[in-house]
């Protein structure tokens, strides 16, 4: 498959047909609106997380979104309808939800990814630790290494610091680290200074994902991109501005204490 630079463009080509399946074809038969919060022991750190889950076929496509974008109706608004419709709803988390669905039966992440990563069950601190380490293995980080953390969670932070990193956390929400370090709110600023950049794939939701690809490519630093939210959607960007992803698809650590798999993607 040809490279693809931006949301829009692989948007396109799913609604197009030129992806291999044809969405017109394909029908949501399920929809789920979620909202769930974390608030790890010895933390005063509460996340608010809100998803919106499309089912097709046997893929749960996910997209976390905040709660200005749209509201539980959506998921009544989604189910029984065909799958291209749903993509072009003009609301950007739900054509998120939806093209992770289409893209996650059409190159699930089992045949797609080079290796899978064992996540043991346990606790949401012992699997937010284990699925950390993971994300800061694959990106490969050295000593004094300036990493740029799109979308700051702590266990992350705490991953890249035992790795000898330097993390520039940036979020929208979180004003401080469990560190009380001072999160960012401008990822430019981020951007600009830093040797490798990690995000999560909520940069989807919120638009931003176009903007931080074309700063990596055009200062030629490494992304890697831990995703929940759009997954298969990340996945189509491997190698053309992503050099690592962790994806983990429905259902995520957060909802379930066992044993799980993330799928990993590295650019050759």
């Amino acid at each position: 498959m040809k490279s693809i630079y931006s949301v829009n463009e692989l948007k396109d080509k799913i609604l197009g047909g030129q992806l291999g399946l044809n969405p017109d074809k394909m029908w949501v038969t399920g929809s789920s609106y979620i909202y769930q919060t974390t608030q790890f022991p010895a933390s005063d750190t509460k996340y608010h997380n809100y998803y919106l889950l499309v089912r097709v076929e046997s893929y749960f496509g996910a997209c976390c979104h905040v709660p200005e974008q749209l509201d539980m109706t959506f998921a009544e608004k989604c189910s029984g309808q065909q799958l291209s419709s749903v993509i072009e709803m003009p609301v950007l988390p739900v054509q998120i939800a939806a093209m992770d669905a289409y893209l996650g039966v059409t190159y699930p992440h089992e045949r797609n990814c080079l290796r899978t990563v064992k996540i043991p069950a346990g606790t949401p601190v012992e699997k937010a630790e284990a699925r950390d380490e993971a994300i800061s293995q694959i990106t490969r980080i050295e000593k004094d290494q300036k990493v740029a953390l799109i979308g700051v969670v702590n266990p992350l932070v705490g991953a890249i610091k035992r790795r000898g990193g330097v993390c520039l956390p940036c979020d929208l929400q979180l004003r401080k680290t469990q560190w009380n370090e001072i999160v960012e709110t401008d990822m430019e600023k981020v951007l600009d200074k830093a040797d490798s950049v990690i995000c999560t794939a909520m940069t989807l939701s919120n638009g931003t994902f176009d903007r931080i690809l074309e700063v990596v490519r055009s200062r030629n630093i490494p992304l890697t991109v831990y995703a929940q939210t759009g997954s298969a959607v990340i996945a189509r960007f491997a190698g053309c501005g992503v050099t690592n992803l962790v994806a983990e698809p429905f259902p995520f650590t957060q909802f379930s204490a066992a044993a799980s798999e993330l799928y990993c993607y590295t650019a050759v």
